[in-house]
């Protein structure tokens, strides 16, 4: 028999199997949910079946600790989702659990036990990209480097067999990761084309069937791969680095294709941390600069504001090397 624990906003249907607990459904408006350890003392063993289909509101999970498996597509289309805690050790997992989950950023494990936590902070401090003598600091964010490697592993590299807790952040996970995104980065931009149009998925006379625009959105799946990428670096190889890097700076703005810059500008309008990188990376020039305050217009008056700053700090520092010529 179904029954219903309330939560914040809304109510978990459940459902009592064999002494255990299994979560069946969900309705409401909550934007964080923390599953419980048990339900009437049994443990939540399971999420089932379209559990959370297509819920708009739900920002963060947490799954517990004893939790099993997740049935098929219990997590997908919640477009809003970006946060998800699961357990560190295996689970069972069904077909599209995260499908069209786009803006899921970080999936984190919760340890079990110190001694858990303890074996983890090894495996990844075993791995030869691993730094010697680190601080507290340094290895906080090579975990969240690694949170949203697993996301990424998921909605951007369509590779669910990363979807790996226990191996998430040693050398052989990195490798497959980084295998996985050059062979991505490195397909034409018009890969799949055909096949899309033959098989239907979009309405005929769309934008979506026109080419250009098809190819325009690769590119910027790419450029939003890429700066993934370079922006959690962890254990991160220079060829491939280079790689990515050159990418970007073929796509900023001034370019045959501006992807780069429209990536930051369009869905990171007011982040100052995309910006930073833009310009960390080399992709705001002397040549581009005045297009890109074109862009900007009356909008997002504080990024201008920093691009304008570190404009003038870009001349500055030409003007100081021509003193040094003459």
């Amino acid at each position: 028999m179904k029954k219903n624990l309330e939560t914040e906003q809304g109510s978990l249907e459940y459902e009592i199997i064999e002494k255990t607990a299994v979560i069946t459904n969900y309705s409401g408006r909550d934007t964080e949910i923390d599953i419980p350890e048990a339900i009437e003392g049994f443990p939540v063993v399971w999420i089932g079946k379209k559990a959370f289909l297509s819920n708009k509101t739900l920002r963060k999970i947490v799954l517990p600790k004893c939790l099993a498996g997740i049935g098929d597509w219990a997590f997908a289309y919640c477009g809003n989702l970006a946060g998800v805690t699961l357990p560190y050790h295996q689970i069972e997992t069904g077909q599209g659990v995260f499908k069209e989950c786009g803006r899921l950023e970080r999936i984190e494990a919760r340890e079990e036990a110190e001694g858990r936590e303890c074996s983890r902070r090894e495996q990844i401090e075993n791995s030869e990209e691993a730094e010697r003598g680190e601080g507290a600091g340094e290895e906080k964010g090579r975990m969240q480097d690694i949170a949203w490697l697993l996301a990424a592993a998921v909605n951007q590299l369509d590779a669910f067999y990363l979807f790996d807790l226990e191996n998430a952040g040693t050398r052989s996970w990195l490798a497959g990761w980084d295998a996985r995104a050059k062979t991505l980065m490195n397909l034409k931009d018009s890969d799949g084309f055909s096949k899309m149009l033959l098989c239907g998925e979009e309405d005929y006379g769309s934008k979506e069937n026109d080419l250009g625009y098809y190819m325009e959105q690769k590119r910027r799946g790419k450029v939003r791969l890429a700066m993934l990428r370079l922006m959690h670096d962890y254990g991160l190889g220079e060829e491939l680095r280079a790689e990515l890097e050159t990418y970007l700076l073929a796509h900023i703005k001034g370019c045959e294709t501006e992807e780069t810059w429209r990536v930051v500008l369009e869905e990171h309008g007011d982040d100052k941390v995309y910006y930073e990188f833009l310009t960390k990376l080399g992709g705001v020039t002397e040549e581009n600069f005045p297009g890109m305050m074109e862009d900007m217009g009356e909008r997002h008056t504080e990024m201008k504001a920093y691009l304008m700053r570190y404009h003038d700090g870009m001349r500055r520092e030409s003007d100081a090397f021509s003193q040094f010529d003459l």
